[in-house]
């Protein structure tokens, strides 16, 4: 289903441009949700929890300027396609350093802003790559599960291990650990022989009563409780019963 955030301060502008997209997604027939947001850190707490496909903005707010959450998007998403909207057209050239696919001027010309959505509906990729997003010092930041190893709960964070050798530290968890990693294990490469640990096993070099030895020779532990179930769960993998 397509997903099209749309955040604006100013209430009134906020309804014209969400009514309007919405009559775009009728008009065409479109699954799609559309969900308002008049604060910027209320859109950056969502996108901790969903991926949106489209984002409409406001370039010029109070609280934090569109270009800057422009910026914030693109370290979770560097696929999602992202329209300005604004009464500032000096702007428009800072704006670009995010990689935004249209500018528009308000007040929003509804012929216009079809046009934009027309444009971003057919760059929307709807293939469903898993990921997981995490919140670290720098800012959140979003794992491909591609390049995801293992991960393992050290002291209420996660650390990651990511190809070619990189580690990547969340910043305290608010939740356990096995509620972090759900997104992970949505991929049928991914186990969690632990209680403390999340791997990638294709990228699993041997695996004995102990645990895991990983590429470049990290190792992971094994429970001894899920044992069976955890060898089991790895021998259906390589035998192409869980691969992807």
């Amino acid at each position: 289903m397509l997903k099209i955030a749309i955040c604006d301060d100013m209430s009134v502008e906020l309804q014209r441009i969400s009514v309007i997209t919405k009559e775009y997604l009728s008009i065409h027939s479109l699954n799609a949700e559309v969900r308002d947001f008049s604060h910027p850190d209320v859109l950056l707490t969502a996108c901790e929890q969903e991926s949106f496909h489209i984002f409409l903005l406001d370039m010029v707010m109070p609280m934090v300027s569109g270009i800057e959450l422009g910026r914030s998007i693109r370290r979770v998403s560097t696929d999602a396609q992202i329209i300005y909207i604004t009464t500032e057209p000096g702007f428009a050239l800072d704006a670009y350093a995010v990689n935004p696919l249209h500018y528009l001027l308000k007040p929003v010309d509804k012929a216009a802003l079809f046009t934009a959505l027309d444009l971003a509906t057919q760059k929307v990729n709807f293939g469903e790559k898993i990921s997981v997003t995490v919140k670290t010092k720098a800012g959140l930041r979003t794992l491909s599960a591609d390049t995801v190893i293992c991960g393992e709960y050290v002291r209420h964070i996660a650390v990651y291990t990511l190809t070619p050798g990189e580690r990547v530290e969340t910043v305290t968890l608010s939740g356990s650990f096995g509620t972090h990693i759900e997104p992970l294990l949505k991929d049928k490469r991914f186990i969690s022989p632990h209680a403390a640990f999340v791997l990638n096993m294709s990228f699993v070099e041997r695996l004995d009563k102990e645990g895991f030895t990983l590429r470049g020779g990290i190792f992971v532990p094994v429970s001894g409780k899920h044992y069976t179930a955890v060898r089991n769960a790895y021998m259906s993998y390589r035998l192409g019963e869980g691969c992807k």
